[in-house]
């Protein structure tokens, strides 16, 4: 495997909220993604949801709280928490996620 290009990468993100696969891990898959606006409430029955924030401000909207995340800062949300992540209007945060194979597809639950 080769070294993988974070920069060349999320030059391939066109659309927010669609992470592009950089690389597995132990049977993760490690996606990197832009976010602009909100995503849908959703959670995820099996698996926690890690993001770490390489760039911007993103904010992680809960039921019973927010967490703010800027550059550098990395979140757990435990599995079941229905959650929603946030961009503010006009601004872009770059982030990456680890997750089990197809929990987009296979383990979200839109709320």
């Amino acid at each position: 495997m080769s070294a993988v290009n974070l920069a060349a990468l999320f030059a391939g993100c066109t659309a927010p909220w669609q992470p592009v696969l950089a690389a597995r891990y132990n049977g993760l898959e490690v996606m990197v993604g832009k976010g602009e606006g909100s995503y849908p409430w959703h959670k995820h029955e099996h698996t926690d949801d890690l993001f770490l924030v390489l760039k911007g401000r993103l904010v992680l909207e809960m039921r019973d709280q927010q967490v703010a995340l800027e550059a550098g800062d990395l979140y757990v949300i435990p599995r079941g928490v229905e959650h929603r992540p946030v961009v503010a209007e006009g601004e872009e945060a770059y982030f990456l996620l680890m997750e089990p194979p197809l929990t987009a597809e296979q383990g979200t639950t839109a709320i």
